[in-house]
């Protein structure tokens, strides 16, 4: 294979794991770095740190092959995904697939770096990335599949630092799904009208006209979690003023989505990402002052 010819498969590769858009691993990496904290009560162990962030990194974009696999018949009539490499056929099924094993044997290979526990964990977390993609043929929630795909980070994190799965990771977890059905919801605003003509499936289309009410309904009830969060590990003030800002980047959110256009939805769901940020330096102030 030529150089040139390399290079192209390469950029198409790339383009297929999604690269070029990183927002999708902060939302991934936010809750794990909460978990990963919490669990330590402080900076985690070096090597725990690395390899979750390396398999935040390769899972995602694990997940975003397997996701495009799986619309590879869809995309095309879809105006936001109609460039992308399976949809425009620059990248074939087989390549797809394969490109997608090496990247779960990566994962895999990090992850037997970890103890008993977190490896079994993971076998978990490769079926929840696996199936996410297809559950929008079958439920109008698959954001809430992608939550708990997403999610299942917290459990593995904590496992991986502590050796057990602590109580608290479990409500850890159930705010990662919550906030990801939040944002992935407002992902699906932008193509609902693609999405029904197509006839996919997403909690944008069976929420409907209640969709900003449902949206505020779960983010109030985000935030109630981080505030029960807060309160069963006995933060201290710096954690909770935390909160104070990540609800008005809510409340902004809720002004964003008003007219329901796709551009401010998405704007929106890209919002998300300093909302995590905020959350994760409110817990990394609290146990760099104060401690466990």
């Amino acid at each position: 294979m030529d150089r040139s010819l390399l290079h192209d498969r390469l950029a198409q590769y790339a383009l297929l794991a999604r690269l070029n858009r990183p927002i999708g691993n902060f939302l991934l990496l936010w809750p794990t770095l909460w978990a990963l904290w919490i669990a330590a009560e402080g900076m985690p162990d070096p090597l725990v740190l690395t390899v979750f962030v390396l398999g935040v990194l390769v899972m995602r974009a694990a997940g975003c092959v397997i996701n495009d696999y799986a619309d590879r018949n869809v995309d095309g009539h879809v105006k936001r995904t109609r460039a992308r490499p399976m949809a425009t056929g620059k990248v074939s099924e087989r390549e797809a697939l394969t490109l997608f094993v090496v990247l779960c044997l990566l994962a895999f290979g990090l992850v037997l770096l970890m103890n008993r526990l977190t490896i079994l964990l993971s076998v978990v977390g490769v079926v929840l990335a696996a199936t996410y993609p297809f559950m929008k043929r079958y439920t109008h929630l698959p954001q809430v599949h992608l939550g708990a795909a997403f999610g299942w980070a917290v459990p593995m994190a904590f496992a991986a630092q502590t050796g057990t799965v602590a109580q608290v990771a479990w409500l850890v977890f159930i705010a990662a799904v919550i906030w990801a059905t939040v944002y992935d919801t407002q992902y699906a605003m932008v193509d609902r009208d693609d999405d029904v003509r197509i006839g996919v499936k997403s909690t944008a289309i069976l929420f409907g006209e209640l969709d900003r009410l449902i949206i505020g309904l779960l983010q109030a009830l985000m935030l109630v979690t981080l505030l029960v969060i807060g309160r069963q590990l006995d933060l201290s003030w710096l954690y909770f003023i935390s909160l104070l800002p990540a609800a008005g980047l809510f409340a902004y959110q809720q002004w964003l989505m008003r007219t329901r256009s796709r551009e401010d939805c998405f704007r929106a769901f890209l919002n998300n990402n300093v909302f995590g940020g905020i959350v994760f330096v409110g817990l990394v102030a609290h146990f760099a002052i104060y401690g466990g």
